[in-house]
């Protein structure tokens, strides 16, 4: 919850000026409701898509201040859904989560699922425990189809920041956060096959700046971040994608010719 229209407006532009069009690297920015629609007019799709920071699961009714899904579809191509603020501000169940997916997914939208755990959760060894639950109960209602072309971003609450502050929070180890998305990978495995698991797009989220992005983005399971707080800083946020584009052409050139990865898992 940043900015107002003419800062959000001026971010995009000085966004614009300094990333390049890349064609193996997506760029999504997601502002609030109230700037979605003029940023849809202003963007170079080329370069961006938009995501929407959260959405009603009901298609329409007496839901008072709500935005739907139903009312998001064409103007945005993702959702993100189960952020933490969601579940642990304005208490969303994992029943409300579960809803909002397969409402994205019914309304033609690609959902960006975030689980984590906290950080008594953590200490207490309950990670995958608190993870699993988020993560089975959101896709058990899809198809291997669905779910294949999904988005999870792995959010460890503990690593998160508050805003601008984002270089002052605790990191997780990109070999940890490998691990889990590894582990992640294994869990839809089992459920939907193991080359549903192997196109999911696994992101990381958790007080990422261009300094540190590249050390996650080279981990083989990691396929892109979830940025918060850099995102308001047009040059961190810039230099996140650079890194990106470093990440993704060293990949190309370590890859054995003829068994290069499916470019989707790339992204």
């Amino acid at each position: 919850m940043h900015l107002d229209t003419n800062q959000a407006s001026s971010l995009v532009n000085r966004l614009h000026e300094r990333i390049r069009i890349h064609n193996d690297i997506e760029v999504v920015l997601a502002p609030s409701f109230l700037h979605l629609q003029p940023l849809s007019l202003q963007i170079d799709r080329r370069k961006f898509r938009l995501a929407a920071q959260n959405a009603y699961f009901k298609d329409e009714g007496p839901f008072t201040g709500e935005v739907s899904f139903t009312m998001l579809h064409g103007l945005v191509h993702y959702v993100i859904i189960g952020h933490s603020d969601r579940r642990y501000k304005f208490g969303e169940s994992l029943d409300d989560i579960t809803a909002k997916v397969t409402a994205c997914v019914r309304n033609g939208m690609t959902p960006i699922l975030c689980v984590g755990e906290r950080k008594e959760e953590k200490s207490s060894g309950e990670t995958k425990r608190t993870i699993h639950d988020q993560l089975v109960t959101a896709i058990t209602g899809l198809t291997a189809p669905e779910v294949a072309d999904m988005i999870i971003a792995y959010e460890p609450v503990w690593a998160l920041s508050s805003g601008t502050d984002y270089k002052t929070h605790a990191e997780a180890a990109p070999d940890d956060v490998d691990a889990i998305a590894a582990w992640m990978r294994s869990v839809i495995e089992d459920l939907f096959g193991k080359k549903t698991a192997l196109r999911v797009k696994i992101l990381y989220g958790g007080s990422t700046a261009a300094e540190n992005a590249r050390s996650y983005l080279d981990k083989p399971n990691i396929n892109g971040l979830l940025v918060g707080g850099a995102s308001l800083n047009y040059e961190e946020f810039s230099g996140i994608v650079e890194a990106a584009d470093r990440a993704l052409s060293s990949q190309i050139k370590e890859e054995p010719q003829g068994e290069a990865r499916d470019k989707e898992g790339d992204n």
